[in-house]
């Protein structure tokens, strides 16, 4: 008798779908199954149909735990192993499908409803579909804002690029602007500096032209009173 695994925590359980491919005589043909799969911390359930005939596998917490011991793991371990095989498709991994027996080191009961399992596991590959569609036209949308965000940083971006390069080149105009008034001024000041020092070289000149003009003529004079004083004899 199966157990019951409803009052494990929702949570803690992990549902996956696989469609596996069985090897079969004629490489040009090919078989498949698919196996649904409820992953419980130490046991799980399978439910494996291939459209026409349908299986369960419900592996118990002992069962589990045995196995797990034979492969020298842990529970988690095994069950995490076990996952990765039946919850992903494997290249490798091998299963045996004779007539109404699916042996996968587990051997799987043939179902009391092949309707209903195989019904089940429809359904859940729709409603995986569905969660798959909304999930591919949220990450478009999301993508699509991304990248409208990005366009406008890029424009953004130009924008600050183009503003930097004008108000560089203001400045740099404004620089040589006031640079070139600065070397003008200095050119006046320096052109004013030489007027006033020639100016005031003038005045000297004048002085020492005048003195020596004085003595010359006070000398003269002397020489002229000398010659008119009469002879004292």
């Amino acid at each position: 008798m199966a157990e019951d695994h409803s009052d494990i925590a929702s949570a803690s359980t992990r549902n996956t779908c696989l469609r596996l491919e069985l090897p079969v005589e004629d490489p040009k043909s090919k078989d498949a199954v698919f196996v649904k799969a409820a992953w419980f911390p130490s046991c799980f359930e399978l439910a494996i149909s291939d459209g026409l005939n349908a299986w369960a596998c419900h592996a118990t917490e002992a069962e589990v735990r045995l196995r797990a011991e034979q492969w020298d793991l842990s529970v988690t371990e095994y069950i995490s192993l076990s996952e990765q095989y039946l919850g992903f498709q494997q290249p490798g991994s091998k299963s045996t499908y004779q007539g109404t027996k699916l042996e996968w080191r587990w051997k799987c009961k043939p179902s009391s409803d092949n309707k209903k399992m195989t019904s089940g596991i429809l359904d859940f590959l729709m409603d995986a579909n569905i969660r798959l569609s909304e999930e591919v036209v949220r990450r478009a949308r999301s993508f699509e804002i991304l990248k409208s965000e990005a366009d406008k940083c890029l424009e953004q971006s130009e924008r600050f690029s183009n503003e930097k390069s004008e108000f560089e080149s203001a400045v740099y105009n404004k620089f040589v602007a006031v640079l070139n008034s600065k070397k003008a001024k200095l050119r006046e000041l320096r052109d004013k500096l030489s007027s006033l020092e020639a100016t005031a070289k003038a005045p000297k000149e004048e002085d020492d032209s005048t003195d020596k003009t004085e003595s010359l003529d006070e000398a003269s004079d002397r020489e002229t009173l000398i010659k008119e004083e009469p002879d004292e004899e």
